[in-house]
């Protein structure tokens, strides 16, 4: 069993960023990384063509409940802010990746605007100069055409492995760095994209893709060339739009759209293991499992509320909401602190563990 152990709410000061601009619907430009000791983290957060970080203290540990386990936020200290100058887009930026890099101090930084162009920057996290190395790769039709909603994901094994999905152009652009391997058509316009693990006993991570276009789920598997290399199509709701899938450590893929659900598919039988409906009260752009207990996870709707829930027992563990709609939706990759930046500016933090007493069985 999860249990929140705090959650806070941080302001962006204006002085930094006093009006963000809309984007796209799906919530993937913010990013979150919980700093050395765990006595802060850091929320990069993507904004017109830059991308900005703040530093939110997570010293403290006060949580208050509402009603139906809504947790109240407390403010938070913002110990630092700045604008990351290794990005320097020309369009607004529509999605941005946290990846860990060689070393405890090295991040690896990806954004993507709404024309493709993709820029990967190295961090160094315990320095006052942050930044390492960067490189830069231009769309394939050099931006001709008009901006959508473009998304990336680094490969969990090789992180120099970039995918890079446009939805209007209906394309997937795998990278190696900046070398370009190949491009994947999709059938409907993509909406959300990642690696995944399909079998656990050993399996290559970085060449199976799963991607969210239209009604389906597609699985794409980057060492085959048959049928461009999709391997499975797995229909959703009819008449509706997937927008978000994620994937587990033990393989599992979850997938969310309009119809307010999250199904859990085992790619071993591609079949659904478990439905969770209405889990949200809105359309579901956002999901991640939890780090902690795979049988927990993430939804994130497209309104202003955060989920944590038992998906194979449709039980709700307990919610978080912001003061606006969501702009950016994020967890850290290897710890469940999740975070949801809204319109009004302010960004909540929750620092999720798991309950000691339902661990040993009391």
């Amino acid at each position: 069993m999860l249990s929140a152990r705090s959650l806070r709410k941080a302001s962006v000061p204006p002085s930094l960023l006093s009006d963000p601009s809309p984007g796209c619907l799906q919530p993937t430009r913010l990013a979150v990384h919980v700093n050395g000791d765990g006595g802060s983290c850091s929320a990069y957060f993507a904004s017109g063509g830059r991308v900005y970080k703040i530093e939110i203290s997570m010293e403290e540990e006060i949580l208050s409940r509402g009603k139906q386990s809504l947790l109240i936020p407390i403010n938070a200290q913002v110990i630092s802010s700045s604008v990351v100058d290794r990005c320097p887009h020309r369009s607004e930026i529509q999605s941005i990746v946290l990846a860990e890099g060689e070393g405890d101090s090295c991040l690896i930084l990806g954004t993507v605007d709404s024309y493709g162009h993709l820029i990967v920057s190295h961090l160094d996290t315990g320095a006052d100069d942050i930044d390492r190395a960067s490189y830069s790769v231009p769309p394939r039709d050099s931006g001709i055409g008009e901006g959508s909603w473009a998304g990336l994901c680094f490969s969990p094994t090789q992180q120099s492995t970039v995918a890079v999905a446009r939805e209007l152009c209906k394309s997937i652009d795998i990278y190696d760095q900046d070398i370009h391997l190949r491009s994947l058509r999709t059938l409907w316009y993509p909406s959300s994209v990642t690696f995944f693990q399909c079998f656990p006993q050993g399996s290559d991570s970085s060449s199976m893709l799963a991607i969210t276009e239209g009604s389906q789920l597609s699985i794409w598997d980057l060492r085959m060339h048959n049928n461009g290399g999709c391997v499975q199509r797995v229909s959703g709701p009819v008449g509706g739009t997937l927008y978000s899938v994620c994937s587990s450590a033990s393989g599992l893929i979850a997938v969310g759209g309009t119809d307010r659900a999250v199904t859990i598919y085992d790619p071993r039988k591609w079949s659904a293991l478990s439905r969770w409906v209405g889990c949200s009260k809105y359309e579901i752009t956002g999901l991640s499992f939890s780090s902690v207990d795979q049988s927990f996870i993430y939804v994130q709707g497209v309104d202003y509320e955060i989920t944590c829930g038992h998906w194979s027992k449709s039980e709700r563990a307990f919610s978080f909401r912001g003061d606006s709609n969501w702009l950016g939706f994020s967890k850290c990759a290897d710890t469940d602190v999740v975070a949801g930046w809204c319109e009004s500016g302010s960004i909540f933090v929750a620092d999720v563990r798991q309950d000691l007493l339902s661990a040993i069985g009391v």
